[in-house]
């Protein structure tokens, strides 16, 4: 890879420019935005080598192009990609639209498109919030499509490797559902959480005599809305599935409670613990296999 073209220069993408600039300073990387702002702020710093006017000065200059940009801004891209022949890669949280719109467009997903999403972020998304090490020790979702070229595949997965990641691969429809439960979920119920908190009257003492276990809950309401209401309305399928879920387990604690149903309640709880206690030591392996 020679030059890199990013659409988008957000947290994740000025996150991979400054890592790549870390680890390969030899490779060019370009940049397209809507926000002079952070172009320039990507100049200044030294995460990009150049802006891009268009879209089309963008595929001139690069041999790969990685999509960083909310979901539903992809309709508008997708088309001029169609004359790219480079490899072309993205950081969707959702997939399931990427390759439906591919098919669309082009009747599947072409062979050197390779679908990406980094597990990981914050609730920063500001170019400003880059970091050069973001994507160390977390793993990167890869979902090729049937008549993917093996050189595609090696190029986008050498990427992220370089940018220390663990790449692994499976199907679109696994990757949405996954998703949908671990991140999407989540995201909803911390947004959720504080628009009703908010609205119960007087929301400075709520949120005044917070504790920590709501500041831990809460941060990723934090996030860009516009960014989640587009994975919010784009994978609604796996994620109404789930919050339907989760909404019947609400009405069953509350049941338990109304009822003083102590044991039922105290194993549900106990239950709950010994798997996030389970997650805890997936995390500390994973980071000690990453050390």
């Amino acid at each position: 890879m020679k030059c890199l073209g990013l659409i988008g220069l957000g947290m994740i993408g000025g996150s991979i420019a400054a890592g790549l600039k870390r680890v390969s300073p030899q490779t060019r990387i370009v940049a397209l935005d809507v926000s002079e702002d952070a172009l320039r702020y990507g100049l200044s710093e030294g995460l990009i080598d150049d802006i891009a006017p268009t879209i089309n000065d963008l595929m001139r200059m690069s041999d790969v192009i990685c999509l960083c940009v909310p979901i539903k801004q992809l309709p508008t891209l997708m088309p001029a990609l169609s004359a790219f022949s480079g490899v072309v890669t993205d950081v969707g949280s959702v997939k399931g639209p990427i390759v439906r719109l591919a098919e669309g467009l082009w009747g599947q997903l072409p062979a050197n498109w390779i679908p990406a999403h980094p597990i990981a972020g914050s609730e920063q998304h500001s170019v400003r919030a880059a970091r050069d090490d973001l994507f160390e020790a977390h793993k990167v979702i890869l979902t090729p499509g049937n008549d993917v070229q093996g050189s595609a595949v090696e190029l986008v997965s050498n990427l992220w490797q370089s940018l220390g990641a663990e790449v692994v691969v499976m199907s679109v429809a696994h990757h949405d559902d996954i998703l949908a439960q671990t991140s999407h979920l989540p995201h909803l119920l911390a947004y959720t959480l504080v628009d009703v908190l908010a609205g119960f009257g007087d929301e400075r003492e709520v949120f005044e005599y917070a504790a920590g276990g709501f500041r831990d809950f809460s941060r990723i309401a934090a996030s860009d809305p516009v960014m989640w209401h587009d994975i919010f309305l784009t994978n609604k399928g796996p994620l109404l599935d789930r919050l339907r879920t989760v909404i019947e387990a609400l009405e069953v604690t509350a049941t338990l409670i109304e009822e003083e149903s102590s044991e039922a309640l105290l194993e549900r709880l106990s239950r709950a613990k010994s798997a996030r206690d389970y997650f805890a030591d997936l995390q500390v392996q994973s980071a000690k296999k990453g050390a």
